[in-house]
Protein backbone atom coordinates (compact mmCIF):
# COMPACT_ATOMS: atom_id res chain seq x y z
CA UNK A 1 0.00 0.00 0.00
CA UNK A 2 1.66 3.31 -1.18
CA UNK A 3 1.93 6.44 0.97
CA UNK A 4 -1.74 7.92 -0.58
CA UNK A 5 -3.35 4.87 0.10
CA UNK A 6 -2.02 5.01 3.57
CA UNK A 7 -3.37 8.07 4.38
CA UNK A 8 -6.90 7.41 2.60
CA UNK A 9 -7.09 4.49 5.25
CA UNK A 10 -6.45 6.33 8.38
CA UNK A 11 -8.70 9.27 7.33
CA UNK A 12 -11.78 6.62 6.59
CA UNK A 13 -10.73 5.13 9.56
CA UNK A 14 -10.84 8.36 11.77
CA UNK A 15 -14.17 9.68 10.71
CA UNK A 16 -15.62 6.53 11.15
CA UNK A 17 -14.20 6.34 14.69
CA UNK A 18 -15.42 9.57 15.16
CA UNK A 19 -18.92 8.66 14.18
CA UNK A 20 -19.72 6.14 16.01
CA UNK A 21 -18.59 7.95 19.21
CA UNK A 22 -21.21 10.76 18.09
CA UNK A 23 -23.81 7.63 17.48
CA UNK A 24 -23.29 7.22 21.34
CA UNK A 25 -23.57 10.57 21.89
CA UNK A 26 -26.73 11.09 20.31
CA UNK A 27 -28.01 8.38 23.51
CA UNK A 28 -26.05 10.07 26.16
CA UNK A 29 -27.19 14.03 25.55
CA UNK A 30 -31.20 12.89 24.99
CA UNK A 31 -30.50 11.14 28.67
CA UNK A 32 -28.65 14.47 29.82
CA UNK A 33 -31.26 16.29 28.31
CA UNK A 34 -34.11 14.27 30.17
CA UNK A 35 -32.77 14.75 33.62
CA UNK A 36 -33.31 18.48 33.51
CA UNK A 37 -30.11 18.46 35.71
CA UNK A 38 -28.01 20.48 32.75
CA UNK A 39 -29.30 22.62 30.20
CA UNK A 40 -28.19 22.63 26.99
CA UNK A 41 -25.89 25.87 26.80
CA UNK A 42 -24.01 24.46 30.39
CA UNK A 43 -23.23 20.88 28.61
CA UNK A 44 -22.00 22.64 25.86
CA UNK A 45 -19.69 25.20 27.72
CA UNK A 46 -18.69 22.04 29.70
CA UNK A 47 -17.95 20.37 26.49
CA UNK A 48 -15.58 23.90 25.20
CA UNK A 49 -14.19 24.08 28.57
CA UNK A 50 -12.59 20.25 28.85
CA UNK A 51 -11.63 20.13 25.32
CA UNK A 52 -10.19 23.57 25.59
CA UNK A 53 -7.97 22.09 28.75
CA UNK A 54 -7.20 18.69 27.01
CA UNK A 55 -6.05 20.30 23.55
CA UNK A 56 -3.81 22.65 25.43
CA UNK A 57 -2.01 20.31 27.62
CA UNK A 58 -1.64 18.03 24.61
CA UNK A 59 -0.24 20.74 22.83
CA UNK A 60 2.25 21.79 25.62
CA UNK A 61 4.12 18.27 24.47
CA UNK A 62 4.37 19.41 20.56
CA UNK A 63 6.07 21.85 18.85
CA UNK A 64 4.83 25.22 18.83
CA UNK A 65 2.87 26.48 16.00
CA UNK A 66 2.32 30.13 14.71
CA UNK A 67 -0.86 31.44 13.20
CA UNK A 68 -0.69 33.54 10.81
CA UNK A 69 -2.58 36.83 10.89
CA UNK A 70 -4.53 36.46 8.22
CA UNK A 71 -5.71 33.23 9.47
CA UNK A 72 -7.13 34.18 13.08
CA UNK A 73 -10.25 35.32 11.20
CA UNK A 74 -10.93 32.56 9.86
CA UNK A 75 -10.09 30.52 12.70
CA UNK A 76 -12.73 31.91 14.73
CA UNK A 77 -15.41 31.80 12.01
CA UNK A 78 -14.76 27.51 12.03
CA UNK A 79 -15.09 27.32 15.57
CA UNK A 80 -18.65 29.05 15.45
CA UNK A 81 -19.45 27.35 12.01
CA UNK A 82 -17.57 23.92 13.30
CA UNK A 83 -18.12 23.71 16.88
CA UNK A 84 -20.50 26.93 18.38
CA UNK A 85 -23.03 26.60 16.01
CA UNK A 86 -23.46 22.93 15.35
CA UNK A 87 -23.55 21.59 19.14
CA UNK A 88 -25.59 24.29 20.12
CA UNK A 89 -28.06 23.80 17.69
CA UNK A 90 -28.47 20.06 17.90
CA UNK A 91 -28.47 20.26 22.39
CA UNK A 92 -31.65 22.21 22.23
CA UNK A 93 -32.70 20.38 19.50
CA UNK A 94 -32.91 16.97 20.74
CA UNK A 95 -35.38 18.47 23.10
CA UNK A 96 -37.71 19.47 21.05
CA UNK A 97 -37.43 16.67 18.29
CA UNK A 98 -38.51 12.58 18.15
CA UNK A 99 -36.04 9.87 17.61
CA UNK A 100 -36.55 9.06 13.81
CA UNK A 101 -37.34 12.36 13.05
CA UNK A 102 -33.75 13.94 14.33
CA UNK A 103 -32.56 10.58 12.41
CA UNK A 104 -33.97 11.67 9.16
CA UNK A 105 -33.27 15.28 9.11
CA UNK A 106 -29.50 14.42 10.22
CA UNK A 107 -29.44 12.31 7.31
CA UNK A 108 -29.58 15.23 4.24
CA UNK A 109 -26.03 16.65 5.76
CA UNK A 110 -23.92 14.58 3.44
CA UNK A 111 -26.14 16.18 0.55
CA UNK A 112 -25.70 19.79 1.77
CA UNK A 113 -22.10 19.25 2.08
CA UNK A 114 -21.49 17.94 -1.47
CA UNK A 115 -23.16 21.05 -2.89
CA UNK A 116 -20.73 22.94 0.11
CA UNK A 117 -17.73 21.28 -1.48
CA UNK A 118 -18.69 22.37 -4.71
CA UNK A 119 -19.22 25.88 -4.48
CA UNK A 120 -16.15 26.28 -1.88
CA UNK A 121 -13.17 23.88 -3.16
CA UNK A 122 -14.62 23.04 -6.97
CA UNK A 123 -15.74 19.74 -6.26
CA UNK A 124 -17.24 18.19 -8.80
CA UNK A 125 -20.95 17.23 -8.77
CA UNK A 126 -20.44 14.14 -10.84
CA UNK A 127 -22.92 11.30 -11.75
CA UNK A 128 -21.28 8.60 -9.76
CA UNK A 129 -20.81 10.72 -6.79
CA UNK A 130 -24.68 12.62 -6.65
CA UNK A 131 -25.66 8.36 -7.62
CA UNK A 132 -23.44 7.64 -4.39
CA UNK A 133 -24.48 9.76 -2.12
CA UNK A 134 -28.00 8.88 -3.22
CA UNK A 135 -27.77 5.34 -2.46
CA UNK A 136 -26.33 6.05 1.20
CA UNK A 137 -29.28 8.17 1.50
CA UNK A 138 -31.69 5.51 0.54
CA UNK A 139 -30.12 3.03 2.94
CA UNK A 140 -30.36 4.94 5.62
CA UNK A 141 -33.81 5.64 4.93
CA UNK A 142 -35.25 2.00 5.14
CA UNK A 143 -32.82 1.71 8.23
CA UNK A 144 -34.54 4.10 10.11
CA UNK A 145 -38.45 3.07 9.36
CA UNK A 146 -37.29 -0.37 10.16
CA UNK A 147 -35.50 0.60 13.13
CA UNK A 148 -36.93 2.77 15.40
CA UNK A 149 -40.07 2.29 16.62
CA UNK A 150 -40.94 4.61 19.61
CA UNK A 151 -39.39 7.77 20.56
CA UNK A 152 -37.36 9.08 23.41
CA UNK A 153 -38.46 12.00 25.92
CA UNK A 154 -39.95 13.57 23.08
CA UNK A 155 -43.64 12.74 21.69
CA UNK A 156 -43.84 14.79 19.18
CA UNK A 157 -41.34 17.11 17.25
CA UNK A 158 -41.61 21.36 17.37
CA UNK A 159 -41.49 22.82 14.56
CA UNK A 160 -38.35 24.91 16.27
CA UNK A 161 -36.79 21.93 16.53
CA UNK A 162 -36.75 20.90 12.87
CA UNK A 163 -35.22 24.27 11.84
CA UNK A 164 -32.20 23.79 14.53
CA UNK A 165 -31.65 20.39 12.92
CA UNK A 166 -31.60 21.34 9.63
CA UNK A 167 -29.12 24.67 10.73
CA UNK A 168 -27.17 21.84 12.91
CA UNK A 169 -26.75 20.20 8.77
CA UNK A 170 -25.98 23.38 7.34
CA UNK A 171 -23.69 24.53 9.41
CA UNK A 172 -21.38 21.63 10.02
CA UNK A 173 -21.54 21.65 5.95
CA UNK A 174 -20.44 24.61 5.74
CA UNK A 175 -17.47 24.15 7.89
CA UNK A 176 -16.60 20.74 6.33
CA UNK A 177 -16.64 21.90 2.91
CA UNK A 178 -14.99 25.80 3.21
CA UNK A 179 -12.00 25.05 5.95
CA UNK A 180 -10.41 22.17 4.61
CA UNK A 181 -7.78 24.52 2.84
CA UNK A 182 -7.48 26.30 6.84
CA UNK A 183 -7.60 23.01 8.78
CA UNK A 184 -4.39 21.79 6.53
CA UNK A 185 -2.13 24.39 7.34
CA UNK A 186 -2.18 23.19 11.05
CA UNK A 187 -1.68 20.55 13.06
CA UNK A 188 -4.88 19.21 14.73
CA UNK A 189 -3.97 20.00 17.85
CA UNK A 190 -3.28 23.98 17.23
CA UNK A 191 -6.37 24.06 15.38
CA UNK A 192 -8.48 22.91 17.65
CA UNK A 193 -6.92 24.37 21.04
CA UNK A 194 -8.12 28.18 19.29
CA UNK A 195 -11.10 26.35 18.30
CA UNK A 196 -12.54 25.28 21.22
CA UNK A 197 -10.68 28.27 23.26
CA UNK A 198 -12.98 30.75 21.07
CA UNK A 199 -16.38 28.61 21.06
CA UNK A 200 -15.60 28.81 25.29
CA UNK A 201 -15.70 32.64 25.25
CA UNK A 202 -18.36 32.84 22.84
CA UNK A 203 -20.74 30.51 24.90
CA UNK A 204 -20.08 31.55 28.43
CA UNK A 205 -22.72 34.68 28.16
CA UNK A 206 -24.86 32.05 27.28
CA UNK A 207 -24.75 30.03 30.04
CA UNK A 208 -23.31 32.08 32.87
CA UNK A 209 -26.88 32.24 34.78
CA UNK A 210 -27.88 28.27 34.53
CA UNK A 211 -24.19 27.78 36.07
CA UNK A 212 -25.11 30.27 38.54
CA UNK A 213 -28.48 29.05 39.73
CA UNK A 214 -27.57 25.15 38.80
CA UNK A 215 -28.56 22.26 41.68
CA UNK A 216 -25.18 20.92 41.48
CA UNK A 217 -25.95 18.68 45.03
CA UNK A 218 -29.20 17.20 43.12
CA UNK A 219 -27.66 15.84 39.60
CA UNK A 220 -27.74 12.32 39.75
CA UNK A 221 -24.38 9.80 39.37
CA UNK A 222 -24.97 8.53 35.95
CA UNK A 223 -25.64 12.35 34.52
CA UNK A 224 -22.14 12.80 36.15
CA UNK A 225 -20.86 9.95 33.98
CA UNK A 226 -22.65 10.40 30.97
CA UNK A 227 -21.42 14.73 31.25
CA UNK A 228 -17.78 13.14 31.47
CA UNK A 229 -18.11 10.60 28.33
CA UNK A 230 -19.48 13.61 25.95
CA UNK A 231 -16.42 15.66 27.19
CA UNK A 232 -13.64 13.44 26.49
CA UNK A 233 -15.26 10.81 24.14
CA UNK A 234 -17.49 12.79 22.43
CA UNK A 235 -15.34 16.30 21.96
CA UNK A 236 -12.29 16.01 22.86
CA UNK A 237 -11.80 12.88 20.87
CA UNK A 238 -14.10 12.94 18.70
CA UNK A 239 -13.63 16.43 17.68
CA UNK A 240 -9.66 15.18 17.06
CA UNK A 241 -10.20 13.11 14.69
CA UNK A 242 -12.41 14.36 12.40
CA UNK A 243 -9.89 17.03 11.13
CA UNK A 244 -8.04 14.46 10.87
CA UNK A 245 -9.79 12.78 8.92
CA UNK A 246 -10.61 16.35 6.81
CA UNK A 247 -6.93 16.35 5.70
CA UNK A 248 -6.96 13.41 4.08
CA UNK A 249 -10.34 12.55 2.72
CA UNK A 250 -13.14 14.78 1.17
CA UNK A 251 -15.72 16.80 2.45
CA UNK A 252 -18.90 14.74 1.44
CA UNK A 253 -16.85 11.26 2.56
CA UNK A 254 -16.27 12.96 6.11
CA UNK A 255 -20.30 14.06 6.01
CA UNK A 256 -21.77 10.34 4.86
CA UNK A 257 -19.55 8.48 7.85
CA UNK A 258 -22.99 10.55 9.78
CA UNK A 259 -24.69 7.36 8.79
CA UNK A 260 -23.20 5.28 10.78
CA UNK A 261 -24.76 6.80 13.53
CA UNK A 262 -28.97 5.07 12.83
CA UNK A 263 -26.62 1.80 11.88
CA UNK A 264 -25.01 1.62 15.24
CA UNK A 265 -28.03 2.69 16.94
CA UNK A 266 -29.75 -0.56 15.20
CA UNK A 267 -27.02 -3.08 15.77
CA UNK A 268 -27.41 -2.00 19.56
CA UNK A 269 -30.86 -2.45 19.81
CA UNK A 270 -30.33 -6.05 18.44
CA UNK A 271 -27.66 -6.75 20.35
CA UNK A 272 -29.98 -6.06 23.69
CA UNK A 273 -33.09 -7.87 22.27
CA UNK A 274 -35.19 -4.86 21.62
CA UNK A 275 -34.93 -5.53 17.69
CA UNK A 276 -33.94 -8.21 14.99
CA UNK A 277 -32.09 -8.66 12.13
CA UNK A 278 -34.47 -8.22 8.91
CA UNK A 279 -33.70 -8.45 5.01
CA UNK A 280 -34.58 -4.60 5.03
CA UNK A 281 -31.37 -3.79 8.14
CA UNK A 282 -29.17 -6.33 5.81
CA UNK A 283 -29.95 -3.97 2.49
CA UNK A 284 -29.98 -1.29 4.21
CA UNK A 285 -26.33 -1.42 5.19
CA UNK A 286 -25.23 -2.53 2.08
CA UNK A 287 -26.86 0.30 0.48
CA UNK A 288 -25.01 2.46 2.67
CA UNK A 289 -21.45 1.33 2.50
CA UNK A 290 -21.71 0.89 -1.57
CA UNK A 291 -22.21 4.71 -1.77
CA UNK A 292 -19.21 5.10 0.91
CA UNK A 293 -17.23 3.26 -1.75
CA UNK A 294 -18.90 4.75 -5.19
CA UNK A 295 -18.03 8.37 -3.84
CA UNK A 296 -14.48 7.55 -2.47
CA UNK A 297 -14.05 6.58 -6.71
CA UNK A 298 -15.44 9.23 -7.78
CA UNK A 299 -13.59 12.35 -9.19
CA UNK A 300 -12.32 14.53 -7.18
CA UNK A 301 -11.23 18.34 -7.69
CA UNK A 302 -8.01 19.02 -9.49
CA UNK A 303 -4.74 19.93 -7.17
CA UNK A 304 -3.71 23.50 -7.47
Amino acid sequence: MDTTSKSHLAGHLACAGAYIIFGLNIVMCKEIANSDAITPTMLFTMRAAGATVLFWLLSAFMPRERIARRDWIRIVAASLLGLFAPQMTFLVAITMTTSIDTSILSSFSPIMTMFIAALFLHEPITLKKAGGVAMSFAGVMLLIFNSFHATSGVEQTKPLGVVLILMNCLTFALYLGAFRPLISRYSVVTFMKWSFLVSLLVSLPFSAKDFATAQWATIPSNVVWEVAYVIFFATFVAYFLIPFGQKRIRPTLVSMYSYIQPMLAAVVSICIGQDTITWQKVTAALLVFSGVAVVNRSRAAKPK
